[in-house]
Formats: C-alpha cells, structure tokens, sequence
C-alpha cells in the first residue's frame, strides 16, 4: 500500500513538472509577439529602401524568394545587381544587427541573387552581396551599409 502511495505521488509530481513546462512555453511564446517582429521587419526594410533611394540605388524587387534563398531587397547601381539583406535591432542585446549574417545566410543570399540575375539575363559577374544594419538609438534609426561582402 505505501509504494501505491509513493508511485501515485511520483505520478502527480512528474505532472505537476509537465505542467509547469509547458506553462512557460507558452508564456515564452506569447512573449515574443511575432506579429510585433513582422512589423519591425516592415519598419527597417521601409528605412533601407530610403536610404538606398536616397543614395542613387534603383529598387527592383523586394522580398524575392526563390527554393534555398532569398532577398530582402534587389537593387541596380552602376550596372550592378545589388542583393541587400536589412537587419533590424532595437537594441545590441543580442549583438549587432550585421552579425546575425552567417554563411548559411550569405549562400541564400548569393543563390537568390544568381537566380535573379539568370531570370533577367544578367551576369552573375554583376551580382554584389550588401548588408543595411539599422540600429535604433533614441528612436532614431542608425544605419550602417556592408558593400559587396564575402563570406564564402
């Protein structure tokens, strides 16, 4: 009878730790809001663009996806295909915005870019990879532009 009573008391604390896992899942996942992430996207994605306007750059596509790759955004200058990635932070607590590009992310990039240039018959010789680091201070957006970067 008492190992009953030690084996329904396991149970109920293996339960209890179930519960109690599960429970800060979900608060973890609710804190993260991802609709709140989308639009922080938006927001330094609409920065980049101007800034790249600003700066004689020609917007050609925006959020291109093709299998294994993608761009936040493609721009001409110079004759050059410009794959721009934008990397937004409201803070460095989890370091600068340009150190989120790895090599994984720089291969999506570089594919995206190839295929774009394939599509519209340009040269892959043409093809530049950049990075738009924004970084909000104060409410005021710091910008920072990585040109034609190589992590190969």
């Amino acid at each position: 009878m008492a190992e009953e009573i030690l084996l329904l008391i396991k149970k109920e604390e293996e339960e209890i730790k179930r519960v109690s896992v599960l429970q800060k899942f979900f608060a973890l996942f609710n804190s993260l809001n991802f609709k709140d992430k989308i639009s922080k996207g938006k927001k330094g994605e609409n920065l980049a663009l101007n800034y790249l306007k600003g700066n004689g750059y020609e917007i050609v596509e925006r959020n291109f996806r093709v299998k294994g790759g993608e761009a936040d955004l493609i721009t001409k200058k110079d004759e050059k295909v410009i794959v721009v990635e934008v990397k937004f932070r409201t803070s460095e607590k989890f370091g600068s915005p340009q150190s989120a590009i790895t090599k994984r992310k720089f291969r999506r990039l570089l594919r995206a870019g190839t295929i774009y240039c394939r599509k519209k018959g340009y040269s892959a010789k043409s093809l530049q990879i950049d990075v738009i680091s924004i970084l909000m201070k104060n409410k005021e957006p710091i910008i920072r532009h990585f040109k034609n970067i190589n992590l190969k």
